[in-house]
């Protein structure tokens, strides 16, 4: 969820031709047969600057919770920017199993398949009351709304972790900048925030067999639909994920 994901131009430093981010460590060191959805790695410089700007924790260096938040920024990174699941480091691909708000869960390859932004916005509401039409969307699209109205990124924290694991409960915050137009509605400037809770089922080696969300989508759609509609000639094109393109 940090993922709402950008993916940036990136930067050529090192053997590995990308800056190593201290949040992802395993990063900069995939294998060079990893298919990217984009042609290369993201990078996340501008993401993780908002990250260290308005985070509200600094969790010790080891900790339980800060080990919750670099590994959910990893698979955040796999699952936007990964296209073959034998890719994936942080997940069991035979066992994975996506359940946002208790609906149906998805596998590994519809995630790939339709995105994130589309599988944690479904709504079971009738369609009238749609903020988010996922049947309409595709990974492009969504993608490109939420990154263009989060142009430094949707920057993402645990806040607090409940149990470790193998069943690890945790509590989120999302949070950004309305600077960029979304659909329709002109940008606020405003800061918005998203706050969920989380649990990730992982085997011995802490690879996900199942993650499951909780929040609110209202929380992020009541700041997005406030901006003033504008005329659709000027709409252009927002991760689940905190990367930028």
């Amino acid at each position: 969820m940090e993922g709402m994901n950008n993916i940036t131009k990136g930067s050529s430093i090192g053997a590995h031709g990308v800056v190593p981010d201290k949040f992802r460590a395993k990063l900069h060191l995939e294998a060079p047969t990893v298919e990217w959805r984009y042609g290369k790695p993201p990078t996340y410089e501008s993401a993780n600057h908002l990250f260290e700007e308005g985070r509200t924790k600094v969790w010790p260096k080891g900790s339980l919770e800060e080990t919750v938040q670099n590994a959910v920024k990893s698979w955040q990174v796999e699952i936007n920017n990964k296209t073959r699941l034998q890719d994936f480091n942080t997940i069991n691909p035979q066992k994975f199993k996506f359940f946002v708000n208790g609906r149906e869960g998805l596998t590994g390859e519809e995630v790939v398949r339709i995105g994130t932004f589309n599988a944690l916005l479904k709504s079971a509401l009738p369609e009238e009351l749609h903020h988010f039409k996922a049947h309409e969307e595709t990974f492009e699209s969504a993608h490109n709304d939420f990154k263009t109205c989060f142009p430094r990124g949707f920057a993402w924290e645990v806040i607090e972790v409940y149990s470790p694991p193998p069943l690890i409960t945790y509590k989120f915050r999302h949070w950004g900048y309305f600077e960029g137009p979304y659909k329709a509605h002109s940008p606020t400037t405003e800061l918005v925030q998203l706050f969920g809770m989380g649990t990730l089922k992982v085997d011995s080696w802490m690879k996900v067999e199942e993650a499951h969300f909780y929040f609110d989508p209202a929380e992020l759609f009541g700041s997005l639909l406030k901006g003033n509609k504008i005329a659709a000639s000027f709409v252009s094109g927002c991760p689940f994920s905190d990367a930028q393109k």
